[in-house]
């Protein structure tokens, strides 16, 4: 089972959670900027390969994001325990 399948995620998220991926649910602060986050989030992009499918921002400024990254071959072929 995939790590963000979890009480972590927003309602609606956990939906079409597809196992070829690793999720990741983050919480930015309301003192992050967009600008910052948009930055922080491509770095994470770049260097990392994880990719942005969802966004929530909340009425105290902060935001949910959910991050997912392709599954690697070898990640993939291993039995789950």
């Amino acid at each position: 089972m995939s790590a963000a399948r979890s009480p972590r995620l927003p309602a609606g998220w956990d939906v079409d959670l597809s196992d070829d991926y690793d999720w990741v649910p983050l919480r930015l602060p309301p003192d992050v900027t967009r600008l910052s986050a948009s930055i922080r989030l491509s770095i994470e992009a770049e260097y990392r390969g994880w990719e942005l499918t969802r966004v929530r921002l909340y009425t105290d400024g902060s935001r949910r994001v959910l991050l997912r990254r392709r599954k690697t071959a070898q990640l993939l072929d291993r039995p789950e325990h």
